[in-house]
């Protein structure tokens, strides 16, 4: 009896884990930063392979007091960073976040970011489910480098 209950709830719960892991973190790195500094960056390629856009509404990691999702616009001659409500992912597609566009901003980091580390990053969607993902501390020219 003890049996069929534990295949029935693994039944129940295995649809909800795949759906809050249904977007893929691709060559995720956070800027690595010299001491004392109070900002960084997450940058990472988002693909969505369901059928349904996805959209991260806020964002956390250990390291920082706060975090915010941004873009940078340009204004004239001018590129201002300014923060966003929300990145979405479209069905079947990719957003990636990079250095000149869409990123996860990180402020009053409670250690400097040195390049070799990692840390976890929690991105959570509109739906309310949650996924974390580890970014690899890089230099950012480094970073934007990509080994297939």
């Amino acid at each position: 009896m003890k049996l069929n209950t534990l295949i029935l709830l693994g039944a129940l719960i295995a649809p909800l884990a795949h759906a809050s892991m249904d977007i893929m973190a691709h060559h995720p790195y956070a800027r690595a930063t010299p001491p004392n500094a109070a900002t960084s960056a997450v940058f990472v390629e988002l693909m969505n392979p369901t059928d349904i856009d996805r959209t991260i509404v806020s964002a956390s990691t250990p390291v920082a007091g706060k975090v915010e999702l941004h873009d940078v616009i340009n204004e004239g001659d001018v590129m201002k960073m300014r923060q966003v409500k929300q990145i979405t992912i479209p069905a079947q597609s990719k957003t990636s976040l990079e250095p000149g566009s869409l990123h996860i901003m990180l402020f009053e980091l409670n250690k400097p970011l040195i390049e070799g580390g990692s840390i976890d990053v929690e991105v959570v969607f509109a739906n309310g489910h949650k996924q974390i993902f580890s970014a690899p501390i890089k230099k950012v020219m480094s970073g934007m480098k990509h080994h297939h």
